[in-house]
């Protein structure tokens, strides 16, 4: 009878010690551990992602005030790498990429200063579009992670 309680608490023991495993194994993030550095990350190609309703008969003052206004302002802009313009006719919508050296030189530049060149930009498209707001309206913003 003696044996048998002490193989039952043996056997008791081993499944307890089993379960913590098995938690501690499923508690760690693995594909973390696999991710890259902050300071990797902070090297990385970067595409800034932008989206704005554009309405067709909005398109020339869009084009136009994006060459006049931000192009000459992001080419003086360290870390700079270029830009893709896209629109959509069907959804109305454009598509902004900038593509960046890294993510720490794009965050580096100060919203105030962004803050200002928008508002250039969105005055150029009022006066040339005779309207008291601007029409663009941002849908989305986000950035993309260069792959490979």
């Amino acid at each position: 009878m003696k044996l048998n309680f002490n193989l039952k608490r043996k056997f008791q023991r081993f499944c307890l010690i089993l379960i913590c495993l098995v938690v501690l194994i499923f508690q760690s993030d693995i594909p973390n551990l696999k991710a890259l550095t902050m300071d990797n990350y902070q090297s990385e190609i970067v595409i800034e992602e932008l989206r704005l309703k554009v309405p067709a008969i909005g398109k020339a003052a869009w084009l136009n005030a994006e060459k006049e206004i931000w192009d000459p302002w992001l080419s003086s802009q360290d870390g700079f790498l270029g830009r893709q313009l896209f629109w959509d006719k069907e959804k109305e919508e454009a598509l902004i990429l900038v593509n960046w050296k890294s993510k720490k030189l794009w965050k580096s530049i100060p919203m105030s200063e962004v803050n200002i060149v928008q508002g250039k930009f969105e005055d150029n498209v009022k006066a040339a579009l005779n309207v008291s707001k601007n029409p663009f309206e941002l849908i989305y913003e986000g950035e993309l992670d260069k792959q490979g």
